[in-house]
């Protein structure tokens, strides 16, 4: 019940901010993220696709892949109820609309990465708090993946300063992030 009641607030504080002040947190959030030493490391980064009120990724992934990294995005295969990472090459021409309405690449476009080529992962969620635990929308399809994932991978969350919690339930199936870069 907890874990309803946070993300019923968080959505409708996420809901409440304007686009402006979405787009200029996230510029905020791109700078510090681009500037930690395991982006800079990374040379395949995973992203995931932002939905109308999230930290925008859009524009980072263009500019991650302009400064030659290999960008992936979750590919949602809702019938295993799991995602995987998927290269992306060209945007506009290969990601449309989703399962949850999330854009993914296309069926034609899928091209899995494996876990192990995967050297930075960018994590979404509704609430994270100051040890990296992660709440997210309800279906698991994070914490599976990032199960999966080595150990040594770094996962970043994104998220806007009401979003950082100082505590957060959690369960053993739950996964937790390496770092949240807050703005």
């Amino acid at each position: 019940m907890l874990k309803q009641k946070i993300r019923k607030e968080i959505k409708d504080k996420l809901n409440k901010q304007n686009n402006l002040q979405r787009l200029r947190k996230s510029r905020l959030i791109k700078k510090r993220l681009f500037s930690l030493a395991e982006f800079k490391r990374a040379k395949s980064v995973m992203f995931y696709v932002a939905t109308g009120e999230e930290v925008e990724t859009r524009f980072m992934m263009t500019e991650a892949r302009k400064i030659g990294k290999k960008i992936a995005v979750p590919a949602i295969l809702r019938g295993e109820k799991r995602i995987i990472a998927s290269l992306v090459e060209d945007f506009e021409k290969e990601l449309a609309p989703g399962p949850y309405g999330i854009l993914q690449p296309q069926k034609k476009y899928i091209r899995e990465v494996p876990h192990r080529s995967i050297d930075l992962v960018v994590v979404p969620g509704l609430a994270f708090d100051r040890q990296g635990r992660r709440l997210g929308r309800g279906g698991g399809y994070y914490d599976k993946f990032l199960a999966g994932l080595p150990s040594g991978i770094p996962r970043i969350g994104l998220a806007f300063d009401f979003q950082l919690l100082t505590g957060l339930p959690a369960l053993s199936h739950d996964v937790s992030v390496t770092k949240v870069i807050s703005a």
